[in-house]
């Protein structure tokens, strides 16, 4: 019985030891578990920063494309209207040179042929200036005349002044001297008249 006891009591002492051991184990499970916790609330808390901050940039990155994809789109319809006024207005130069051309053949015209020769030589002027004024007319020149009308210093250019009379109210055109024209909408060179004031 005496040897029962020692056991029993070796037993209990030896469950004794582990139980603190336990203690202190889970303890120490404890710690290092609340530690981990607390590290990763930090990283969260970092991370939810750096999230935040990654947000602002995407926004600034998102709002500098969208600047950037409308001002190139901007930048090609500026490019398409150049391009269009351009095509339309295409030829002004040519255009300006021949008008003078077009006033000679109008004064050979405007002189009297008077025998067969010279009759002759007007009807090929005449066929040379219908040709000219026809490609003119194709493509987008059109004459600016004006007499009798009243007087328009966008496409008139007034070199001299009549008294108005019955036949010329004031502010309008009594003749006209050299012919205007236009290039589609655009004034090529305004028609030099005589105004009656």
């Amino acid at each position: 019985m005496a040897e029962r006891k020692a056991k029993q009591t070796a037993a209990d002492t030896a469950k004794q030891a582990k139980q603190p051991a336990e203690a202190s184990g889970s303890s120490l499970k404890e710690d290092i578990l609340k530690e981990s916790i607390a590290d990763l609330n930090d990283q969260l808390k970092n991370s939810q920063h750096d999230g935040e901050q990654l947000k602002k940039e995407r926004d600034e990155f998102e709002d500098k494309y969208l600047r950037a994809a409308a001002e190139i789109q901007n930048m090609n319809h500026r490019f398409e209207k150049e391009q269009q006024k351009l095509l339309k207005y295409d030829g002004q130069k040519l255009a300006k040179a021949i008008l003078p051309v077009v006033d000679n053949l109008e004064r050979a015209l405007a002189t009297e042929a008077k025998d067969d020769s010279a009759a002759s030589l007007k009807k090929g002027v005449q066929m040379v200036y219908d040709h000219l004024e026809r490609a003119l007319k194709e493509n987008g020149i059109t004459a600016i005349d004006g007499t009798g009308e009243k007087f328009d210093p966008n496409t008139q250019q007034a070199v001299q002044t009549v008294a108005a009379d019955d036949k010329h109210a004031a502010d309008t055109v009594a003749q006209v001297l050299q012919k205007g024209y236009y290039l589609k909408d655009r004034v090529l060179r305004p028609a030099m008249v005589v105004v009656a004031k």
